[in-house]
């Protein structure tokens, strides 16, 4: 892949989860997509916990929104990595401004690795997420 088409997929993905659109978040990820929160101690190694991770993440904020993005791609290497800004507005109406940066790993044009590291509470975790020992 290209770096613009690298960087398309990226946008593709956070496109996806500010419309909380789960088909178009997973349709840019390997069925074996190892997705890790890497700031928290998480990791998902099934299609069926990310989709868990991301209902929680709805279900708990009316509102997220991924934007001001940076970008860093190696062609060569497969991988791509995202720094960008979140704003997330909770059930009560709060709004909570993060800086976050995300490594991608791709394989065949998706997403095989997507690693979070995410400044300030873990939004993406709940009770049952499994955790690095």
């Amino acid at each position: 892949m290209m770096p613009e088409d690298m960087i398309a997929l990226v946008k593709a993905y956070f496109t996806a989860v500010d419309a909380k659109d789960l088909p178009g978040i997973l349709a840019t990820m390997t069925p074996d997509c190892r997705f890790t929160v890497e700031t928290h101690g998480v990791v998902l190694d099934s299609r069926a916990e990310i989709e868990a991770m991301f209902a929680r993440l709805w279900r708990h904020h009316r509102q997220v929104r991924h934007d001001l993005f940076t970008f860093v791609a190696d062609p060569d290497l497969a991988r791509i990595a995202a720094q960008f800004q979140v704003e997330n507005r909770l059930s009560d109406g709060t709004l909570v401004h993060k800086s976050n940066c995300n490594f991608f790993r791709l394989r065949r044009g998706l997403f095989a690795e997507i690693n979070v590291y995410m400044a300030g509470e873990n939004t993406l975790r709940a009770d049952d997420t499994p955790t690095i020992d």
